[in-house]
Formats: structure tokens, sequence, C-alpha cells
């Protein structure tokens, strides 16, 4: 026999592991402990176009995301007829590449990729650039060097400095019309940051917009401090860029390099869509896989769809069985059978709760007047079962022909009730009707409903649905609730009736003294007790004293009483 601390220790490691996978499950794989939450997913597909140059074989360059704050990449694909297509690294950049050997006509380039704007991704694969050297010809030097003088003095850090850089040119209007007749904005500002040994680089930014086509990639101005860094608009001088701003080309490489081809163009299409947290968890878990990276997954969603949709309705059985085993044990409602119930709520989980109910009192009524017929017909147990079974079979088809020709589909539904369970149902209900009587099945068919629908409540529940399909660790602590419970050898819930009359007696009558209630004196008494025992003990002997004194007392009133014998 197993020690109850072995006992209590099994239960605890099962509870703990149990809360320990669910916390590794919301942790690695991002899955929320209640439903509804949603993560934004961005198809974003890039779309090159050029015209090939005589016969010469084509090889096409465009950069693609690097890993950023704020977004996690699932997915990339290309399309393009007749070409070849690899992922390749240069410039400190990634790149798709495409080449073709006798590329005619227009020639049209496509790739595609899924972001996820996942909140937690804060890495990034942008460097620090390194400072090169400015050649500005007169007099466009001097004006760029009076720019950089007048900003570092109202600065104090680079990006500060920036900010200054940015101002300066729009209070110089005449340094400003000078400058910009020979540079584009962004490329001013990044010669006056690298004319003050400020490490900058233009970036590429594509904003993210449900719906949009044929969208362009801006210029923003990435400024380093060490290895920290800022990005800035070249216009307003604000830093920092949106929730819906993707950084397309991060390291300063070429946008778009066309051997072979001629007036090339790049434009953008993007469509958003929502997927739930947990599901955007699993996506990643199985691009961090396909990347080579080792991710224990615990997730059924990473299961065939088929078996998905099993377990989703066999993993909610623990939870009806934890509902029996609580309201058999802990409250005392008989049912008939064990874990009917459990089952029944399954069958109710298909139909529907108003729909389950009426199809099962139906059932099970016209199940007991024919299993009192063949009661009379002394048949063995076996085939009585089995003609029950029959009926049983008989009742759902017809009640499901008949509901369909009245139009109420809903009744078809009815076929989803366990019919071997429904069976030895009505076979247990008639011979407790002919041993116990009408009441008793009463009872326990009332109490086998109420503890279905308990059930069905819980498991029809989508937070309770969300926990058990998403953290397989919830059954282990199932498992040790029910241990739990299943060590419990009090009184009943429903028991505690029969202690009624004694509550009444106690808080009505009178101890000896006529002066205070039972009750009272006991919880007097008690709070005494807990605030001086010793007090008590010598109450005790006291009272043994006094009970030891009035014994010899009367010992001796007897003796004297008593009439003397002659020798």
């Amino acid at each position: 026999m197993v020690s109850r601390g072995v006992f209590y220790v099994v239960t605890a490691i099962l509870f703990v592991t149990g809360l320990l996978l669910m916390a590794y499950q919301h942790v690695t794989f991002e899955i929320p402990f209640l439903p509804g939450a949603q993560r934004t997913v961005w198809q974003v597909e890039a779309k090159v176009e050029f015209e090939p140059v005589g016969n010469s074989p084509a090889t096409v360059d465009l950069v693609i995301p690097d890993e950023q704050p704020n977004f996690f990449q699932l997915s990339q694909t290309t399309a393009s007829i007749g070409y070849g297509s690899t992922y390749i690294k240069k410039q400190n950049g990634s790149y798709v590449q495409w080449t073709k050997r006798n590329p005619v006509g227009l020639q049209t380039l496509y790739y595609r990729g899924e972001f996820l704007s996942d909140p937690n991704a804060v890495n990034s694969s942008m460097i620090v650039p390194g400072i090169q050297e400015v050649v500005i010809p007169e007099p466009y030097a001097t004006a760029v060097g009076e720019i950089a003088r007048s900003a570092r003095e109202r600065s104090s850090d680079p990006f500060s400095f920036t900010v200054q850089v940015i101002n300066e040119l729009d209070r110089q209007s005449e340094m400003k019309t000078l400058l910009e007749q020979n540079f584009t904005r962004s490329e001013l500002i990044l010669n006056i940051l690298h004319y003050a040994k400020v490490p900058a680089r233009i970036v590429h930014v594509l904003d993210l917009e449900d719906g949009r086509r044929n969208r362009s990639l801006i210029q923003r101005i990435a400024v380093f401090q060490g290895t920290h860094y800022e990005i800035f608009d070249p216009i307003s001088g604000t830093s920092g860029i949106k929730g819906n701003q993707l950084i397309w080309n991060s390291n300063g490489g070429s946008l778009l390099d066309v051997q072979g081809g001629q007036n090339a163009r790049l434009s953008f299409s993007i469509i958003k869509s929502s997927v739930p947290v947990a599901q955007a968890g699993v996506l990643k878990v199985m691009t961090e896989k396909a990347q080579g990276n080792d991710v224990v997954s615990l997730s059924i969603e990473s299961l065939p769809l088929e078996e998905q949709s099993l377990f989703k309705g066999i993993l909610l059985l623990p939870i009806g069985v934890l509902i029996v085993v609580f309201l058999r044990i802990i409250i005392g409602i008989k049912t008939s059978g064990t874990f009917m119930p459990v089952l029944i709520a399954m069958a109710f989980l298909q139909t529907s709760l108003v729909v389950g109910l009426i199809g099962f009192v139906s059932i099970v009524c016209i199940g007991l007047i024919v299993r009192s017929w063949l009661s009379h017909l002394n048949l063995l147990l076996v085939a009585r079962i089995s003609a029950v079974i029959i009926v049983v079979i008989a009742i759902i088809g017809a009640i499901s022909l008949i509901t369909y020709k009245i139009g109420l589909t809903e009744g078809i539904k009815v076929t989803f009730f366990p019919m071997i369970i429904l069976s030895w149902t009505i076979e247990r209900m008639s011979i407790l009707w002919e041993e116990e009587g009408y009441k008793e099945v009463l009872k326990q068919g009332g109490g086998s409903l109420f503890v279905a629908v308990c059930a069905f409540l819980a498991m029809d529940s989508l937070v309770i649905q969300h926990l058990t399909f998403n953290f397989l660790g919830l059954q282990l602590v199932i498992l040790a609730i029910v241990l739990i419970l299943g060590n419990y050898t009090g009184f009943r819930l429903s028991e505690l009736k029969r202690f009624k009359p004694l509550v009444e007696q106690i808080n009505s009558n009178l101890n000896g003294d006529e002066k205070e209630h039972e009750y009272d004196r006991l919880k007097r008494e008690l709070k005494e007790l807990k605030a001086n025992p010793r007090t008590f003990d010598k109450e005790d002997k006291l009272d043994n004293q006094a009970n030891s004194s009035a014994r010899d007392r009367s010992s001796d009133s007897y003796n004297e009483q008593k009439p003397e014998t002659k020798a």
C-alpha cells in the first residue's frame, strides 16, 4: 500500500509539471491563456518588371527584408515562369536572384513574403555602417559645413544632431535651395552626417496598408550611436517608425540590380489578414524548425487537420470526468452509470442542449416501455441487451426521419448519441425500477441529466476548449486534482441534511442554567480555550477533585446507614 506521503508527493509533481508545461507553451509559443486574441499577418508581394536587352542573359537581384523589430517573417516564395531563383547574401544584405538564358519581351517577376506583426520580436540584423569620406565641390561644401557647425552647437548626441540638421535646413532656406539643386533630401542629410563623422545610412521603408497596390518604398535615415540606432524622417525630423512600416532594405546595398535588362520598375501590393495568437505561435515554431532551429513543439496544431479535429473532442473528456468526480464524491449526486453523463454531454456538444435533452428523454422513455415488455419474455441477458440495442437504433432512426419530414432538421443530430451506452442505461433503469421503484429511477436519471448538463456547460465554454486544445499540461493538472478528490473520505454535501435536526436543537435549546444557548456556550468556551488553554486544565482538575470528594462523602454516608450485623 502506497503511503500518504508518497501519494501527496506524486500528486504535487503532476500538478507542478502540468503548470510548468503550460507556462512553457505560453512563453515559447506565445499562446494566450484566454481565447480571442489576434495577430496581424501582412502578405507583401514585390513585382519587378523590365525589358531585356537583345539576346543577352538576364540576372535580377532584388533586396529582401532581414530580421527586424516588431516583425517575424513566416514564409517567402517567388513566382517567375522560366526563371531560376535562389536566395543569396551580398553587400551585408539578403537578396533573391532570378536568372534566365534568353528572355524575350516584357519580363515580370514576383517575390512574396508573409510577415507576422510580433511585439516580442526585438532582434535586428542592421549593422553599423562605415563613415564615408565626403567630397563636395564648392560652393556646396561651405554650405554643408555651415549647417553642420550650427547643428553641432545645438545638439548633444548623434540623434539630436540629426534633428538639428533637419531643422537648420528648414531655417536656412537659401542654403537649402542651393544644396537641393545637387542632392536629394535624404542624400543631403546623409552627406551632412558623414561630414560631421556621424555613422548613418539610407534605409527603404514600406508603408503597410491593407488592399494597396502599386506602392513604392520611401526613404528614411538610420543614425547610429554605438550599436544603438534610431530612424528619422528626412522631411519632418521625427524619429522612429510606425507599427505598420516594414524596413525593406536595412543595410544600404542596392535596391534592385538588373543585368541584361533596362527600364526596370519595382512596385508592391499588400494584403492584411488576422490569425489567432495560438496559430501565430505555431507558425513561428514551424518557420524556426524549417530554418534548422531546435524547438520542442507541444501543440496539437502541428498535427494534420483530421487528427486535430479528433483530439479537439478527446481532450475535453477529462473536463467532463472532473465534473463527474466532483459532483459524485463531494456533492453526492447519484447517477445511472459512472461516466455515462460525460458521454451524454459529448453528444450534447454535437447536437445542442435543448435538442439533446429532448432526444435523450424520448429515447430513454420509449426504451423503458419496450424493455418492460421484453421482461415478460424471460430472455437471457445477452439476448435482452441485444434486443434493446436494436430497439434504440430503431428509435433514433425513427426520430431522425420524422423530424426531418416535418422540417426539424435539428432532430437528425440525435444520431450522435452513444447507442450502446443508452442501451445499458435503459437496462439498468429497468432493473432499478423493478427493485427500488420509480422514485429511485427518477433520482438517478435526474442526477445523470444534471451532471451531463454541468459537464456540457463546462466543455462548451470557449475558454475551456481553448485551454484544453492548446495547453497539454492542463491534463496533468486535472489528473492531480482528480487524485486529490479521490482521497476525500468525509461527508458528502448531500448527506449534511441528516444533521439538520441536531443543528436546530443546538441553536434553539438552552443548557441547564436556562441562561445561555448551547451553541453560544460552546462558541465562548472554544474562544476561551484558544486564548488560555491552561485555564481549562485547572477547571478539569477542580472538577475531578470535587467529584472525588462527593463520591467519598456518599460512600461514608452509605456506611453509616448500613445496619450492623451480629457475630
